[in-house]
């Protein structure tokens, strides 16, 4: 059977296609003549109608939201949002993603029930859907089998992937996943078990109506933005993992891999930026090589100091780390050399 031909990159944003592997300079430009090229040799047939009327549908809900935020939205509804989204963001970054997919760390019943909740209120598929589409993406990063495929270009990577029909490679390797540490966790079987009500209620219903009936915000304007803005810029956030920080940035801890040390991308999703050292060590809890409550605030990494309060607390217990002297020899071995002129903080 003759290989498929790639998928085209809808965007018509340009991430140096010709490159044929990662060590090659990695740039982004917008070429208009591509997206006419790429829309009209997609295979439509593919495309999922169902999540790209949703997909339309949010974003202007979120539009709106934008304007009404600026003009006829009370300040307490504007903290209020801003809860909310933190709430999100510890679900994905400190629950989905740190704890459930990567197993960083271990935590206790009270705290995982609390990020359970936090990451519902995301909306981002349950947390066995998002840790097993994140375990095939590590494992098979930049390939057929890789859910948000950067080589499909950077529309695809950031949201086309939600909107096209999965490749038979994600789905075949999906199921030879281990996934039996998260269902035996009752907190994210629970969840799994009763997703459809918990999302809508948490995401959605609670949102809205604590505005509305606390300080008589307009229920339209609570849904609005508290809802719907809310979600999408969480969703955007938690999207430019996978896009912007698979392409835009320095390669000090492996040159030959996709995945980059974004900081605009680390401060957006609360230290998830620092992408080319994660998809190294990827046990490692801190997603980066510095520690420390100073040294992760400066480098946007507030989940890592969230991680380390609970510590503090007994709620979190079995951090996993490596040494200083293990990522230096990586760096040194495999890296790009721009580890000195790019880092934030010296470490020497």
């Amino acid at each position: 059977m003759a290989p498929q031909a790639p998928e085209p990159d809808v965007s018509g944003i340009i991430l140096n296609q010709e490159a044929e592997d990662a060590t090659e300079e990695q740039t982004l430009h917008i070429n208009f003549k591509m997206i006419y090229h790429d829309l009209k040799h997609l295979d439509w047939s593919k495309v999922v109608w169902r999540n790209v009327i949703l997909f339309a549908m949010l974003h202007v809900y979120a539009m709106y939201g934008a304007w009404l935020m600026l003009f006829m939205t009370q300040w307490r509804t504007l903290v209020w949002s801003y809860v909310m989204y933190f709430h999100a963001a510890i679900g994905i970054t400190m629950g989905a993603h740190r704890l459930w997919a990567h197993r960083t760390y271990k935590a206790r019943r009270p705290l995982r029930i609390y990020l359970m909740l936090c990451q519902t209120l995301a909306f981002q598929n349950s947390i066995h859907e998002w840790a097993r589409d994140h375990r095939v993406h590590h494992r098979y990063s930049e390939t057929d089998a890789d859910p948000h495929n950067a080589r499909r270009g950077f529309f695809f990577s950031h949201m086309g992937w939600l909107m096209y029909r999965k490749h038979p490679k994600v789905i075949e390797k999906g199921k030879t996943l281990d996934m039996s540490d998260l269902e035996a966790d009752p907190v994210v079987m629970f969840q799994k078990r009763n997703y459809l009500w918990m999302v809508m209620l948490l995401c959605f219903v609670i949102p809205t109506v604590i505005p509305w009936y606390f300080w008589d915000e307009s229920l339209v304007t609570a849904l609005m933005v508290a809802g719907f803005l809310r979600y999408t810029i969480v969703l955007h956030f938690t999207w430019f993992v996978n896009s912007l920080a698979h392409w835009v940035g320095n390669k000090p801890f492996d040159k030959s891999i996709f995945p980059v040390q974004n900081g605009l991308v680390a401060f957006l999703a609360m230290g998830e930026g620092w992408h080319n050292y994660h998809h190294v060590f990827p046990w490692d809890y801190r997603t980066s090589e510095l520690g420390g409550w100073l040294t992760n605030m400066l480098n946007f990494n507030f989940t890592t100091t969230i991680i380390d309060f609970f510590a503090k607390t007994g709620q979190v217990y079995d951090r996993k780390t490596i040494t200083p002297e293990m990522w230096k020899r990586r760096m040194n071995r495999t890296g790009d050399g721009s580890y000195k002129e790019n880092s934030a903080i010296k470490t020497e």
